[in-house]
Parts: C-alpha cells; sequence; structure tokens
C-alpha cells in the first residue's frame, strides 16, 4: 500500500496546480552547471570557426572614418594590405588576431549564455513575484529574463582586455609594434580596460534586448509556459528576434567603443571626444555605420550562437 501523502504535500500539490501560467515567481529552472556551460561553450566555439571572418569585416567597416564611394574603395577597406592578392589571400587576411578571438569568443559566450540562466534563477526565487505585480504575468517573466541577461552582460566588462587585442588585431595590427601579449600586458596594465564605461554602457541595453527579445517571442509568439520546452525551430526563430533587437538597440555606442578600443596604446582620446568629433565630421547616421553589415552578417552569427546555446543547454541538462 502506498503511503498517504502528508497534508503539507497536498497543499504544495494543490499550489503548484492554481499557480499562474507565465509566472516570474515558477520560473526556476534545473539544468546543471555543467549542462549550462557545456551547451554555452560549444556555441561559442561553432560560432567562432563559422563567423570570425564576418566579425573582422564588420568591425573595419566601424573603424573607418571616411566615406566609401567605390569598390575599389570598400575593397581597400575590407581586405586593407591584400587588397590586391588573390582570392585565397584575402579571404585569410580576414583571420587577424584569432588567438584572442577564441579565448574572448568562448570564453564570452560561456559567461553570458551561462551565467544568465544563474542570475534569472536567482531573480526567479528572490523577486519574482516583485516582477510578477509590476509588470503582469508573462511581462513579468519575459522581463526577468532581460534584466538577467543586462546584468550578465554589464559584468561581461571583465572580458574587456581579450576584445581589445582582437579588436586592434583585426583593425589595427601595427599598435602592436613587434610586442607580445605579456609584454603588452605588463606595458598596458589597466589601460587594457578603457573605454569599459561605454562597453557596459552598450551591453546593458543590448543584453536587456537579446533575452528579452528571445523571452519576449516565446511568451507571446508561442505562449510557452516553459522557455526550456521550447523546440528547436522556436528557439530559432527567438533567437532572430533577440539578435536583431540587440544589435539595433547597441549599435550607436558600439561604433563609439570599437573606435576607442582600436587607436593605438599611447592614443588617450575619450568616448566623449569620439562623439563630438562623429558628430562634426561624420553626422549623426555615423553612429550606425556598420549596421547594415551587422544584421546581415554578424545578425545571423548572434542568432546561430544564441540559438544552438538555447537548444543545447536544456539538451545536456536532460542527458547530464
Amino acid at each position: 500500500m502506498s503511503p498517504v501523502p502528508s497534508a503539507q504535500k497536498v497543499a504544495d500539490k494543490a499550489t503548484a496546480a492554481l499557480a499562474p501560467t507565465g509566472s516570474a515567481a515558477k520560473d526556476i529552472k534545473r539544468e546543471s552547471t555543467t549542462a549550462r556551460l557545456t551547451g554555452a561553450g560549444c556555441a561559442g566555439i561553432a560560432e567562432l570557426i563559422v563567423f570570425h571572418p564576418v566579425d573582422t569585416v564588420a568591425k573595419r567597416l566601424m573603424s573607418n572614418q571616411t566615406r566609401i564611394s567605390s569598390a575599389s574603395q570598400l575593397n581597400s577597406v575590407i581586405f586593407r594590405d591584400s587588397a590586391s592578392a588573390s582570392v585565397g589571400g584575402r579571404f585569410f587576411s580576414l583571420f587577424p588576431g584569432l588567438g584572442y578571438a577564441a579565448a574572448y569568443k568562448v570564453l564570452q559566450r560561456v559567461y553570458k549564455y551561462g551565467g544568465q540562466p544563474f542570475v534569472r534563477d536567482y531573480l526567479a526565487s528572490n523577486h519574482g513575484e516583485t516582477f510578477d505585480r509590476t509588470f503582469g504575468k508573462g511581462n513579468g517573466k519575459a522581463i526577468m529574463h532581460a534584466t538577467a541577461g543586462s546584468l550578465v552582460g554589464i559584468g561581461e566588462i571583465v572580458l574587456l582586455p581579450l576584445d581589445v587585442l582582437k579588436i586592434k588585431r583585426q583593425t589595427n595590427p601595427d599598435a602592436f609594434r613587434g610586442r607580445g601579449i605579456m609584454r603588452i600586458v605588463a606595458d598596458e596594465g589597466f589601460g587594457l580596460y578603457r573605454g569599459w564605461g561605454w562597453t557596459a554602457a552598450r551591453n546593458a541595453p543590448g543584453s536587456f534586448a537579446l533575452f528579452g527579445g528571445s523571452a519576449a517571442a516565446k511568451e507571446y509568439l508561442y505562449k510557452l509556459q516553459d522557455y526550456n520546452a521550447a523546440t528547436w525551430g522556436q528557439n530559432f526563430v527567438a533567437s532572430i528576434a533577440g539578435a536583431s533587437a540587440s544589435l539595433i538597440v547597441s549599435a550607436p555606442l558600439d561604433v563609439i567603443k570599437t573606435r576607442i578600443q582600436n587607436r593605438n596604446f599611447e592614443i588617450k582620446e575619450s568616448g566623449f571626444s569620439i562623439v563630438g568629433k562623429m558628430v562634426r565630421n561624420e553626422g549623426l547616421t555615423s553612429f550606425f555605420k556598420g549596421l547594415t553589415p551587422k544584421l546581415l552578417m554578424t545578425g545571423p552569427k548572434l542568432v546561430f550562437s544564441f540559438w544552438l546555446a538555447q537548444t543545447l543547454i536544456p539538451a545536456f541538462g536532460k542527458v547530464m
């Protein structure tokens, strides 16, 4: 004979059955730490292999401060000294800084995609009801996902030195002047964190839009109570929504951040000085330079990695 369930267990089951769907307070997942980090790491590695050349093109276009009026000029901006080389030579010229990119991109994706669920779980456990009361059921859950992403995005500045070195390799290799990584770190110190404020300012709304856009698609388009139950197709559409929103929201600050980071190490120009020059010399549209190639090229990269992470983390969670 099976034991009679306790009154507390009966009450717990009744409470769970009556809990409203889409509640932020109930949005606590149970994937293991290993599953989260492994899924995010695999997404980062796959993204790096497929999309590093695309990232180089976007960074070089954002760093360009002249008006492009011809195909030959565009060729020179993208391929630099290899503009007149063979097709193969031009292609391989798009792989500078691959070592830094590997370290940065994999660590970034593990931190961001693997870390956001931990922050989300904390918010759900301690502030879930606050999100529900403030924004309503469903809305609160989506905004909680977005808030967790924003907080993780701000903390991403810890990895900034690797991003700085990657961008300089892609856009201004002369800045290294024969120095190795250890010598650069010794010489520059905290100078490698130059532009950290602009990076945090970009990451906060960008990551909010990334995770929030994805959550909103799952909440309102597919009416999912459990976002981890999304199919690969639903995750793909949700990733497109999140990535597109993120790139558009963060575009102006991303241009400023890139220009701060691609300078020679000895140049100490502030972000506000760069903003002033951009407005005077290039106009307001300069803040959206590179947005079209980012949406067409960097967008798929972000969609690809985010889709993989959202699909692999629950899958690894079931296996592990």
